[in-house]
């Protein structure tokens, strides 16, 4: 297995890969930074362009130029060659000190996106979370979420994973693709009986296993979909928040990271913390829904 830093460390905080097929290349965000991200593998380049506030999560569209942010309180349309934010939904009224967070495109087209308090270490539970459908029409189907985090949806797009990192818990249930509805919820794991640091973000590969990135445990683990886990790679840096499949066939593995950002110091002795790494797990992914598509 190898690691490999392909864009050295400089995000506050990493989050959420996000493959393109349609131009082979890899979005991905710096929250705390106010940031997103293009990755080329073919090149090397990494593209930047600043947004207003805090990007918690995206998804991407039909069109390439195009990608839907879960940014501050509100979920709208970026345009890439301009940065030009339109909003489409305010999901939550300010005040409660909330930000969006952890998002995911369903298989039927919408996006699954969560909540928290805008800082994680004071141990709030505030967060919620909502499915908002490409007419900008909304519904939450959680309350009193920790920090959102871990979703993903199994290939057939009939499992539905959700974590809360607080609460050190990832869920599994049934989900409804036409309705956009959660049910049937049952304990998948309990991190802190079974891995290091704490559940942050996810995705699945093509045989349904769960991968989810062990923040503040220097890993990423692989859980089948029994609830077994099956695989834990360690990584050279502390905090990974999230993995991704992508490449032409799907095969590499990109791996986020928080650096100065967060809500604790990084720990010494990390290689790149912030960085974006690619890693060979053995693995293919499958390919990223698109938002409305």
């Amino acid at each position: 297995m190898t690691v490999e830093c392909v864009v050295a460390g400089g995000a506050l905080l990493g989050e959420c890969p996000v493959w393109s097929e349609a131009e082979s290349k890899l979005y991905w965000i710096d929250i705390d930074g106010k940031a997103i991200h293009r990755y080329d593998p073919a090149s090397g380049a990494n593209e930047t362009i600043s947004t207003g506030g805090r990007p918690g999560s995206i998804a991407l569209t039909p069109d390439p130029a195009t990608l839907v942010v879960a940014m501050e309180l509100q979920v709208g349309f970026l345009d890439w060659e301009t940065g030009a934010f339109d909003p489409m939904a305010t999901l939550e009224e300010p005040g409660a000190g909330n930000r969006m967070n952890d998002g995911r495109t369903t298989p039927g087209g919408e996006m699954v996106v969560g909540s928290m308090y805008e800082s994680a270490s004071a141990g709030r539970f505030s967060g919620k979370l909502h499915v908002v459908a490409s007419d900008g029409s909304h519904h939450t189907i959680r309350h009193k979420i920790g920090v959102t985090n871990g979703q993903a949806f199994s290939p057939s797009g009939t499992t539905y994973y959700f974590a809360d990192t607080l609460q050190g818990t990832v869920w599994e249930y049934d989900w409804d693709v036409d309705g956009g509805v959660a049910t049937n919820e049952r304990l998948f794991i309990d991190f802190a009986q079974l891995l290091p640091g704490g559940p942050d973000g996810a995705c699945v590969d093509i045989d349904g296993c769960y991968w989810i990135a062990c923040v503040n445990g220097w890993a990423v683990a692989r859980i089948t979909p029994e609830g077994k886990v099956d695989r834990v790679v360690e990584l050279p840096f502390e905090k990974p928040t999230m993995p991704a499949f992508g490449g032409s066939d799907l095969a590499t593995m990109y791996v986020t990271s928080i650096g100065a950002g967060g809500s604790r110091p990084p720990a010494p002795g990390q290689h790149e913390p912030g960085g974006l790494f690619a890693v060979d797990v053995g693995c293919r992914g499958i390919p990223e829904p698109l938002f409305g598509g």
